[in-house]
């Protein structure tokens, strides 16, 4: 197992830093167990570090940081009932590669692949399709280090409180070491992207969600334009991109020029609109690949983001109040503002918790000032009971959350059994789930 001491960490977006006492690399369960034990044993705090693609300070401690870079890899695959089980520490994009080899694949994915399967899960990390839930609702069972450094299995047969209610955990329950996930044979996505205008997007939002299995889409600030992506589940056979299409579309235009477009934004931001207005565009793409290539994107342009979770049905009022506090305070922003739906789930503390959602996301690049800009769109989601996604930016506090989540209770009943000492608080879960 590899210790480093004394080292800073940063997130990938650069926000949020910390110095930890040590940083442990542990290679299996079992050196997970030791670690917490031994941080116990000297009253030290313990968080877990993924890939740093969280916004908050979810990671940070000045106590023991343990990153799961090592704890990698299949355990076993069950092509009985498609299920695989997982080490924590494994990134999205390695296990998509490695079920694909098997013939299956996640139901859903969000954007990015770049996340453990650990962060994104604690985070309630999800795609798009109103009939589709977020990645944890796939979660059928996962092995967790405790407060106290003991492992302990969570099933439907073997503590299904745990199960339930631990699904989307923060990293306040401890430590994941394995999780099982609910797959399905592979299927390929038939793609549909192309600008529309935004009114049209919000005037048949909920039919366009009925008519697709997937469906998303970005509004340009200070524009009338929609980046749309419509993907659809197909038996056809695949008509993939080409790789000058993929890398012009995908690296060119989203990421090189994206970049040097909010570079010069922020340096000249008077010339912020006429650069929305020239974003480039491959005008409408269509092509049929394997879904898990269609599901997530490069995203080499770095950014802060915030995103709520709100009733689905009103998204096209929220949108529009939020292009309207744009206009309004004259922000001059060139990020789109992300906007997708999600099935309702069970998990206490799933941004989708009993309710058909729709989430908004605003971003702003890297190093601009975001608060007059966020706390305005956090107000305006307030309005409509709004969660925020719990790895994204946001200033709410346990006495504001807990009135938003009917299950609050329950999961706190659930930390006081498996960490009732506290030992992986930081500042961030003591500010949203109490001290």
């Amino acid at each position: 197992m590899a210790v480093v001491a004394g080292r800073d960490w940063t997130n990938w977006a650069g926000n949020q830093r910390c110095r930890p006492t040590a940083v442990e690399r542990p290679r299996t369960e079992n050196e997970v167990a030791a670690v917490v034990r031994s941080a116990a044993s000297r009253g030290e705090k313990v968080k877990v570090v993924g890939s740093g693609h969280s916004f908050t300070e979810i990671a940070t401690t000045d106590g023991v940081l343990v990153d799961l870079r090592h704890l990698t890899g299949i355990v076993r695959f069950d092509a009985e009932r498609c299920r695989v089980t997982v080490r924590a520490g494994t990134t999205l994009a390695d296990l998509n590669r490695r079920l694909a080899e098997r013939g299956v694949v996640l139901p859903n994915l969000g954007d990015i692949a770049y996340q453990t399967v650990a962060g994104a899960a604690a985070t309630g990390t999800h795609g798009t399709g109103r009939r589709f839930g977020n990645l944890s609702t796939g979660i059928t069972g996962f092995r967790l280090v405790d407060g106290g450094g003991d492992v302990r299995i969570a099933t439907a047969e073997h503590d299904a409180e745990l199960l339930v209610a631990g699904r989307v955990g923060l990293g306040a329950l401890g430590v994941l070491t394995e999780v099982t996930l609910q797959c399905v044979p592979a299927f390929n996505l038939h793609a549909v992207e192309e600008p529309q205008r935004v009114d049209d997007v919000l005037a048949d939002w909920d039919a366009i969600l009925d008519r697709h299995d997937h469906f998303e889409f970005f509004w340009v600030p200070n524009t009338g334009w929609a980046l749309t992506k419509r993907n659809r589940r197909t038996t056809e056979g695949v008509r993939a991109r080409s790789r000058w299409e993929r890398w012009r579309n995908e690296v060119l235009y989203d990421n090189v020029a994206f970049g040097v477009a909010n570079r010069v934004a922020r340096r000249r931001p008077s010339s912020t609109r006429r650069l929305g207005k020239a974003l480039p565009s491959a005008g409408r793409v269509e092509y049929v690949e394997p879904s898990h290539q269609v599901y997530a994107s490069a995203r080499l342009v770095r950014f802060y983001e915030m995103e709520y979770a709100i009733p689905l049905a009103s998204v096209p009022e929220a949108l529009n109040r939020v292009r309207a506090l744009v206009a309004d305070q004259g922000l001059p922003l060139l990020f789109p503002v992300e906007v997708r739906a999600v099935a309702a789930d069970d998990i206490a503390l799933s941004p989708a918790q009993g309710r058909e959602t729709g989430y908004v996301a605003v971003h702003v690049y890297r190093g601009t000032a975001f608060e007059r800009y966020f706390g305005g769109v956090e107000a305006i989601m307030g309005d409509y009971d709004g969660r925020p996604h719990w790895g994204k930016l946001h200033f709410l506090t346990a006495a504001e959350l807990a009135s938003r989540y009917p299950e609050w209770e329950r999961f706190s009943m659930l930390r006081d059994r498996v960490d009732p000492d506290r030992r992986f608080a930081n500042a961030y879960l003591d500010r949203v789930l109490g001290p």
